[in-house]
């Protein structure tokens, strides 16, 4: 009626009660005895006897209200546990004391003390304030007393708040448990996690409003997303992830440490029980923070592409001007001379009136020589213009040069070499056995791309569905999600590879371009001076660094130990072409072939396979593989020291006993060439010193290790070739010197990103969270895509080093340059 009064709050909760205590039933121990908030119930159950509370409390509307129950029993008899049961309105939860974990070899550790929070009540859509009653059951099945301790609380600091701190403690047997909620206008939140001590090793979990929560050791990892944690912890949540808006987030201790990386203490080896009450109570504090907004994704792609783009409008200035005074030189008298590897003509007079027609390619005409360096008889060669591949001969294992097959270990052996005596086969042919490099690369990069990209997609796939990030090591700090990528921003860096391997390889094409054109005009300039213009390389070179862009990627959308391969395969070939690149420059006949060039690089990626597999503790992978590196050393510099005329065979070790016994003991004579033989000490040095580190130490990065062996090895080439180049008195034009100053300023500067290290799959993924770092760049990159743009930077001034370094000798005799 309207009329009648409400009645009051305390006349319905003792109502609420009594109902309780008449559907439980009568009898000695089982109605239940209604309980206080925050009073501590000491008793005692058996076989006979159980004791039930009943606890009554008031929701208003709107609130969330959780409560916690602490149960205690001084008895350790693992037959006769002390049992507690929870009942609610909409759940069960149970328990017993003492609680048993199991850890590592199924050891077990028994807590006395446990501490639990329920599963909170709904908010009401009611206006009105609705009651709630909880029971809690004691029972145990010991034909004798065990006492235990009772205590129930209400939680006053359940929901957390956003961009505040809130500190807490948790055990194996205490876990916790706390409410988000979304505000309006967040869609994406990061759960900070952090702690004093990186021990006893704990786990962070996200799960969805659903009752029960699984917040103990065994069954954290049933629901939501979890990561492991030392010291630091980051979650990046989403709304659109939680239906409802809101979300748990769970702290669970483990009972051992050996997770996060930790050993198991001395004292506790052996299947036996241990009772281990607060000994692994850790400190923690959680902050939920805003993530960024979508307008900083926009902002971060536009940046990613317009930083790349202006390397285009560069080139297109530089291009622009190179044409303007190549345009110049066109009223200057003699004619003019296009000069194909650089693109710029010039004007000069013609060594002879007429050039002979079957003329060698790279051979001088004797009557026009001024050096006096004697040329073997030229061949007769098809016109120059006929530069196509249907006229040429297949790739074979044999020199194309008949007439002077005879006398080849006499050219290649004499104590001063010109570019003259290794530049002698028909160009096309030497042309198309370089275009093989660019072919078998395209071939490589799709065959293993495919299936690369197959597993990456498996991987992240596998995190999406289990929630398990321990898989992979992003720098959660700074890992922002995008559709089903983790952290895309990773992924959005290695844009730069891409970009610059696509620009340099138009660069190439360019100037590719140029040389057909001479060489079908009869340019002198281009048949007989500078450097041969073989762009085979080069192509390989700029697809291996798009390439190096695309596994990158893929690499970084889970990495881990067993996918970094992925992330340095191609760049194992892009240091290795380099140095063949710069081997072809001064000897364009006598280079490694496509086909063996690629096995040697299928035979580094296999070690490097074999190195995560074995590398980490077996001696025996160290010793094989260093002997491996040792020999191949030996074997290389012999090849390189003789011209490649020092026959590779099983005879090679005795040959090469006797010619050290006939030059070093027999009599000690100078070496015919110091300048390569010092190179090549130097050389086999820095590579024993590298074959000993890692026998000694035995790093477990092996795919860095053995990166570190390529890089160091292309460094000491390259100073080498720039040495001799300046001590042959040739120069360095403003080009390639602007290309090598900003090579090793913008390499310094990767570098110095790169050791910032913001993860480690050597470690536990707790460890490693441990390094994890924000953002430094508009919020959204960190320091490793920093890396990225550099290093694709770097990488692309270094192959316009290699691909304008010898730019000067355009307008030299083939046979004045020297060879080194």
């Amino acid at each position: 009626m309207a009329g009648r009064a409400a009645p009051a709050p305390g006349a319905l909760l003792c109502a609420l009660l009594w109902a309780a205590a008449a559907a439980a039933g009568g009898g000695p121990g089982g109605s239940p005895a209604p309980g206080a908030f925050g009073r501590v119930y000491r008793g005692a159950v058996n076989i006979s006897a159980e004791r039930v509370y009943a606890f009554a409390y008031r929701s208003e509307p709107g609130q969330v209200d959780a409560v916690r129950v602490y149960v205690n029993s001084s008895s350790e008899n693992l037959r006769y546990p002390v049992l507690f049961v929870v009942r609610q309105q909409k759940g069960v939860l149970s328990w017993q004391v003492p609680l048993i974990f199991r850890g590592l070899y199924q050891r077990t550790y028994n807590y006395q003390e446990v501490s639990r929070t329920l599963c909170p009540s709904e908010p009401t859509p009611e206006t009105r304030p609705s009651d709630q009653i909880i029971f809690v059951d004691v029972a145990s099945m010991a034909p004798f007393n065990i006492a235990y301790e009772l205590l129930v609380t209400r939680l006053e600091n359940f929901q957390l708040e956003t961009n505040k701190a809130f500190n807490f403690t948790a055990s194996p047997s205490q876990p916790q448990y706390f409410l988000y909620k979304f505000p309006q206008d967040v869609d994406s939140v990061i759960i900070n996690v952090v702690s004093d001590a990186a021990y006893p090793c704990s786990v962070v979990s996200v799960q969805d409003i659903v009752c029960p929560v699984y917040d103990l050791d065994h069954n954290v990892e049933f629901n939501g997303v979890y990561q492991s944690m030392t010291k630091q912890a980051a979650i990046t949540v989403q709304r659109k992830d939680f239906p409802g808006d809101q979300f748990f987030v769970v702290f669970v201790i483990k009972p051992e440490d050996y997770a996060c990386g930790g050993s198991v203490p001395s004292s506790i080896h052996g299947n036996v029980n241990r009772t281990w009450n607060l000994q692994r109570t850790k400190n923690l504090q959680v902050t939920i923070v805003p993530s960024i907004k979508k307008s900083v994704y926009v902002q971060a792609m536009f940046f990613s592409f317009l930083s790349f783009l202006s390397f285009y409008l560069g080139s297109v200035v530089v291009a622009f001007v190179h044409y303007i005074s190549a345009d110049m030189k066109l009223t200057v008298p003699f004619g003019s001379v296009s000069i194909a590897g650089s693109g710029i003509l010039t004007s000069s007079r013609p060594i002879s009136a007429s050039t002979p027609e079957g003329s060698s390619y790279g051979a001088i005409d004797e009557s026009s020589s001024s050096g006096g360096h004697q040329m073997s008889s030229p061949e007769r060669r098809p016109a120059a213009g006929s530069d196509t591949d249907s006229s040429v001969e297949e790739e074979s294992d044999f020199d194309t040069m008949p007439e002077i097959e005879s006398d080849k270990n006499i050219i290649r052996t004499k104590v001063f070499l010109y570019l003259s005596d290794l530049s002698r086969k028909d160009r096309r042919i030497v042309s198309k056995k370089y275009k093989i490099y660019f072919w078998n690369i395209i071939t490589i990069a799709v065959f293993y791309a495919l299936p690369v990209i197959q597993l990456v997609i498996t991987y992240q796939t596998v995190v999406n569905v289990t929630g398990n990030q321990d898989i992979c090591y992003y720098n959660f700090l700074c890992a922002h999600p995008l559709g089903v990528l983790s952290a895309f921003n990773n992924i959005l860096s290695n844009v730069g590879h891409m970009m610059l391997g696509f620009l340099f390889l138009l660069i190439v094409l360019r100037r590719d371009i140029l040389h057909r054109r001479a060489m079908e005009m009869k340019d002198i300039y281009t048949l007989d001076y500078g450097i041969p213009k073989h762009f085979g390389l080069f192509y390989a070179m700029g697809i291996a660094l798009m390439m190096e862009g695309v596994l990158s990627a893929c690499y970084h959308v889970c990495p881990n130990y067993s996918n970094f391969q992925f992330d340095t395969s191609f760049m194992y070939m892009i240091a290795g072409l380099c140095m063949l690149k710069l081997y072809q420059t001064r000897h364009p006949d006598i280079n490694a072939s496509a086909y063996s060039a690629y096995a040697s690089f299928a035979v580094v990626i296999s070690l490097a396979v074999l190195g995560v597999v074995f590398g980490k503790n077996d001696m025996w992978f160290w010793v094989v593989f260093s002997m491996i590196h040792v020999l191949a050393s030996l074997a290389l510099s012999t090849q390189i020291y003789y011209m490649g005329r020092f026959k590779m065979d099983l005879g090679i070790f005795r040959r090469a006993v006797m010619v050290l016994y006939t030059d070093c003991i027999q009599q000690c004579s100078r070496p015919m060439y110091m300048d390569r033989m010092v190179l090549l000490i130097v050389g086999n040095l820095v590579n024993w010193s590298f074959a000993i580190f890692g026998l000694v130490y035995r790093p477990r990065d092996f795919a860095s290790y053995i990166l570190g062996i390529f890089i160091c090895n292309l460094l000491l080439y390259l100073a080498f070739y720039i040495i001799m180049k300046l001590r042959s008195s040739e120069k360095l034009l403003p080009i390639p010197m602007f290309c090598i100053v900003a090579t090793a300023v913008v390499w310094a500067a990767a570098l110095y990103f790169f050791f910032q290290n913001l993860s480690s799959w050597e470690e536990t993924p707790a460890e490693s969270r441990e390094k994890n770092r924000p953002c430094i760049l508009l919020g959204f990159f960190d320091d490793h895509d920093v890396w990225h743009f550099l290093s694709a930077a770097a990488l692309f001034f270094s192959f316009l080093v290699l691909l304008t370094l010898d730019d000067d000798l355009d307008t030299v005799r083939r046979d004045k340059i020297p060879v080194f």
